[in-house]
C-alpha cells in the first residue's frame, strides 16, 4: 500500500483507521516499510486521523486531488474495543467552512 501510494501521487500522509486492538503507530510503520528510498520525502506520517485529514488539506494546491482513503461509509473510529463517532465528510467539511472564512 505505502509502495503504489507513494509511486502514484506527489504526496501522502499516512494515518490510522480503526486500529482496534493493534497499535496505530505499528501499522503506520509497516505500510511505510513499503516505500521506496527515492520516494519517502513525499510521504508524512500522522497518528491523529483528524490531524492528517487537514494536513492533506493544507498540502493541496488549486488542481490537486485529496484520496481520503479508508473509512468509506464508516462514521466511528474503533480504537482499542471502543467506538466513537468519526466521519471523515465531516472534518473535510468543517475544515474547509474554516479555512474559507
Amino acid at each position: 500500500m505505502g509502495r503504489i501510494a507513494s509511486q502514484l501521487s506527489s504526496q501522502v500522509v499516512f494515518t490510522s483507521d480503526n486500529p482496534r486492538s493493534e497499535n496505530p503507530q505499528t501499522i503506520i510503520e509497516e505500510i511505510e516499510r513499503g516505500v521506496e528510498t527515492q520516494n519517502i520525502k513525499k510521504t508524512i506520517a500522522i497518528l491523529d486521523r483528524e490531524q492528517a485529514i487537514k494536513i492533506a488539506i493544507k498540502l493541496a494546491n488549486k488542481g490537486d486531488i485529496i484520496l481520503i482513503a479508508g473509512k468509506g461509509h464508516e462514521t466511528y473510529q474503533e480504537i482499542k474495543g471502543e467506538r466513537s463517532h468519526f466521519d471523515d465528510l465531516e472534518v473535510v467539511t468543517h475544515f474547509l467552512e474554516v479555512i474559507e472564512k
